[in-house]
């Protein structure tokens, strides 16, 4: 059975779960894409990964596996989903080292957080996607764009019901440019990247 090749899509908060996200995959060669429920943690795991302006100062758990991996000479080559049961998605990871590979059993949104550290292509097969992948409409797809094609951090990620809005408007960049460093120290991602949106619309 042949292998098709996903991207990352994005990252949406998840309109069926409460406290959960959406990771959308599309296949490279098509128009199908595959959504897949994932945790929270996950969620921020990815889109921080994905991110090019904003690091954690120290690893997390996604980064660590990464840094052990390459102090010992494992290389991840690629990541397969390859099965579906009751909605849930089961994934491998193929890893290498010293010209011997192993299959290692991952949860999809695991293994997906590690494939993005190694660019490592993430696969599935056509009866997954028969099975679950959909079509997205023209507007869906615009608006996932909108959302995390550019590999930002969505800044709903871990939902907070905090009635208080936080307001940048009267702040010179050199401000926000401190208040970003100290959002990443102080390891508050969705604080840094509104913070990084608001940059972003004065540039």
């Amino acid at each position: 059975m042949s292998l098709i090749q996903l991207t990352i899509k994005g990252i949406s908060y998840s309109q069926t779960q409460t406290g959960a996200y959406a990771l959308v995959l599309s296949e490279i060669e098509g128009t199908r894409t595959l959504p897949i429920i994932i945790g929270a943690f996950e969620a921020q795991s990815i889109a921080i990964a994905l991110e090019t302006e904003i690091r954690p100062p120290r690893p997390l758990t996604h980064d660590l596996f990464k840094t052990f991996s390459d102090t010992f000479g494992i290389k991840i080559k690629e990541v397969i989903i390859h099965k579906l049961v009751d909605g849930v998605f089961f994934s491998s990871l193929v890893c290498e080292k010293n010209g011997k590979e192993e299959l290692i059993d991952a949860r999809t949104s695991d293994a997906i957080a590690i494939a993005v550290r190694f660019n490592a292509p993430i696969y599935t097969y056509e009866n997954i996607l028969d099975k679950a992948g959909i079509y997205l409409k023209a507007e869906e797809e615009m608006a996932l764009e909108g959302k995390s094609e550019l590999k930002k951090i969505p800044a709903d990620l871990e939902e907070s019901k905090s009635k208080e809005k936080t307001s940048f408007s009267k702040l010179s960049l050199t401000q926000l440019q401190e208040q970003l460093h100290q959002a990443v120290v102080n390891e508050n991602y969705e604080l840094a990247a509104k913070i990084r949106d608001e940059i972003s619309k004065r540039s």
